[in-house]
């Protein structure tokens, strides 16, 4: 337990669970690779060349697996958490935590980070350390999961353990909001800021096969103050009898929700363009309306 507000996660665990992950990642990497392509995609609206790039949180490397082909990107980077996952890239890697980044400032044009954000207990710190080694008019693209990600299966723990236990306990990470996503990148010092969400349904057989799924993926619960020891058999398959009940398909299976949030930053330069000072317009805003100008306060008719 901690007293720390600050402290959310247990990153202690997160470490644990990727080296565990990293053992048996193949089958476990199709929520990333999807996540990677998608962010990766972001990257072809974008007119210019990024010499030095970053991957932030590779995994098995789905985010250079996606950039593959694309010319517009020389030398990639990974860092990862978990020492595994290092050891499997393909390219130069290292263990670097997205708490205490180890690079210096400027070190990079590019930087990407696909599924690792999510679990930073200060995300506006983290941004600000992305921002500072950015080379100016360094660009910024990352992907995490969103505070309604598996608002499913939420929703039916909580009844089921309610109902069981006579209580409520920390079972799903809580994640960042999309309408609070844009706002942390600008107090992390980018320019021109964007954030849009995506929602991605999975199809399981049962919500018992989500769960192994995301132990197995290293994304279950890593609440400071969740409960600790093994849940209650009784729980978990009653919350899986209320997902059924309520979000099963036709064909019997049930759906997951991973919201992705996809943030979209620059760092400053000089070269940039700038929003107009007030009163620098050329033109009057009633002039290309076609109407009359009035004074604050005066009334229409008089």
């Amino acid at each position: 337990m901690t007293t720390d507000p600050l402290l959310v996660f247990d990153r202690v665990a997160l470490r644990r669970r990727r080296e565990r992950a990293a053992r048996r990642w193949g089958d476990q990497a199709f929520l990333k690779r999807e996540i990677a392509t998608r962010l990766v995609e972001r990257l072809d609206d974008v007119r210019r060349d990024f010499a030095l790039a970053l991957d932030l949180g590779c995994h098995g490397d789905e985010v250079a697996m996606a950039l593959e082909g694309r010319a517009t990107m020389q030398s990639l980077v990974r860092a990862d958490l978990g020492l595994g996952f290092a050891q499997k890239a393909r390219g130069p890697a290292l263990v670097a935590d997205e708490e205490a980044l180890p690079f210096a400032p400027g070190s990079f044009d590019l930087v990407l980070s696909a599924m690792a954000l999510h679990w930073v207990n200060d995300l506006p710190g983290s941004l600000i350390q992305i921002a500072r080694v950015l080379k100016p008019d360094g660009l910024f693209l990352g992907a995490m999961l969103g505070g309604g990600t598996l608002w499913q299966l939420r929703s039916a723990l909580t009844e089921a353990e309610s109902e069981i236990e006579g209580g409520l306990s920390p079972r799903v990470s809580p994640f960042a909001d999309l309408r609070d996503a844009a706002g942390l990148l600008q107090r992390a010092g980018f320019a021109m800021p964007v954030a849009d969400g995506e929602a991605i349904d999975i199809e399981y057989e049962n919500a018992l096969a989500l769960m192994r799924d995301l132990g197995a993926m290293g994304e279950a619960n890593l609440v400071i103050e969740r409960r600790r020891g093994f849940s209650r058999r009784t729980t978990l398959l009653r919350a899986a009898e209320i997902y059924a009940e309520r979000f099963a398909n036709p064909s019997g299976r049930v759906t997951a929700t991973f919201e992705v949030l996809f943030l979209h930053g620059w760092a400053p330069a000089p070269s940039q363009p700038k929003p107009l000072k007030p009163g620098s317009a050329a033109h009057r805003l009633a002039e290309a309306l076609g109407t009359t100008e009035r004074s604050a306060g005066e009334k229409a008719g008089r």
